[in-house]
Order: structure tokens, then C-alpha cells, then sequence
């Protein structure tokens, strides 16, 4: 067999085993992308606002990381996707909490399975996915921690601000609003008026409030 026949197979055989390979972990980043999305996030919170960009992340995240690879810019590329994504934000919609974990989420998995290293053996990588599975699902699903919630309130009853009077207040403000009310934070008081402005907190199984200090109103 001619040099170049032996060169043409062997740079034949690359490409073939290049494109399993690529194939093998792109059918094992969508697997866990899918698993943690489709079967992990949206039965729980029921929103499909975030399911396409969720997916579209991932998915192009992980073709940009496994077309560069062989650029020698693995990790410094990782570390650059991640300073891009930590500085990202839209301005169109606020972006919860639990959903940028989730964006952080397909982009570090999206990584993984694009640049890790399998050196004949896929067990690392499929470990790495399974342990992030399971963690999302046990952090998200299973770990059941009550919210503290607040409402904002216009109080009316000047009288019953004092401290000695504190009891009598939640006791008030639990009639009328019906929630469990345990503490109240005082933002505002108006002796000219007889008003109070107060947060009146409550646990609940839900995030039913917006972060103090966002969205407030200037007083007047």
C-alpha cells in the first residue's frame, strides 16, 4: 500500500471516529438537557416561557464548544462563556432566580459533554451528567423549605404601632388579611395622616413576593 493511501485511510478513520464521537455526545448532553428541562423543571413550575431558550443554550453552546476544541481553547473558552453568561441580562423581561440557575445549568452541562475528556472511557462524563440530574432534582423537587413572603400594607391603626402593642397588631392583621402573619418592618410612619406604611411577613410554600428594595416607590 502506497504512503498516501495509508495517510488518506488513517485521515478517513479520524473523521469517522471524530463524527461517533461527536454523535455519542451530542445523544448524551440532549438525554440530560431534556431529563432536566422537560421532566424536571416544567412538572414542577408549569412554565414553557423558558423551555426554548433553555434548550436553544444548551444545544449551541455545546456545537461552539466541540467545533473549537481542537483550537486549544477549551478551557479558556469555558471560562469565557461563563464571564459572558454572568454579565448577561434582558432587558425586556426579569429573569427569575431559579431560571438563570437553570440557564447556568444548560451551559455548564453543554460544556461538559462538549470538551471533557473521555480518553476511551465515557463513565466521567455520563457520571457528571447524572450527579447534576440528580442534584437539580433533589434541590428543586425534594428539599420542601417554606418562603417568607411579605405584603406591603397602608396600616391605619397609629395606636397599635407601639412595641407593647405588638401582639394586638399581628393579631389585627391576621384577621384581616388571613395570612399567618408573624413579624412586620416598618418603612414608613405618618403621624400627620395616622398611617403607617409596614411589610407584613408570612410563610408560604411559594415565592409570592418581589425582593425588598425593587420596585419601590419613592416616598412622598
Amino acid at each position: 500500500m502506497e504512503p498516501t493511501d495509508q495517510i488518506e485511510n488513517i485521515a478517513q478513520l479520524a473523521k469517522t471516529d471524530n463524527m461517533t464521537e461527536f454523535i455519542a455526545r451530542f445523544v448524551i448532553n440532549f438525554a440530560a438537557i431534556f431529563t432536566i428541562v422537560r421532566l424536571i423543571y416544567y412538572p414542577i413550575h408549569k412554565n414553557k416561557d423558558f423551555l426554548f431558550t433553555f434548550f436553544l443554550f444548551n444545544i449551541i453552546n455545546f456545537l461552539i464548544c466541540f467545533l473549537l476544541s481542537a483550537a486549544k481553547l477549551k478551557i479558556g473558552f469555558a471560562f469565557g462563556l461563563f464571564a459572558i453568561f454572568s454579565i448577561l441580562r434582558y432587558r425586556t423581561v426579569t429573569i427569575p432566580v431559579r431560571e438563570m440557575g437553570y440557564f447556568f445549568i444548560s451551559v455548564t452541562i453543554g460544556i461538559i459533554n462538549s470538551l471533557a475528556a473521555k480518553d476511551n472511557n465515557w463513565g466521567p462524563i455520563i457520571a457528571s451528567n447524572l450527579i447534576i440530574i440528580v442534584l437539580t432534582y433533589i434541590l428543586d423537587n425534594r428539599i420542601k423549605l417554606k418562603h417568607e413572603n411579605f405584603k406591603e400594607i397602608i396600616y391605619e391603626r397609629i395606636d397599635l404601632i407601639v412595641p407593647e402593642k405588638r401582639a394586638d397588631m399581628l393579631q389585627d392583621l391576621q384577621n384581616r388579611t388571613g395570612l399567618a402573619i408573624h413579624r412586620v418592618e416598618f418603612i414608613k410612619i405618618d403621624f400627620l395622616k395616622d398611617i403607617a406604611r409596614i411589610n407584613a411577613f408570612y410563610f408560604s410554600d411559594k415565592n409570592e413576593s418581589a425582593s425588598r428594595g425593587m420596585n419601590e416607590d419613592s416616598d412622598d
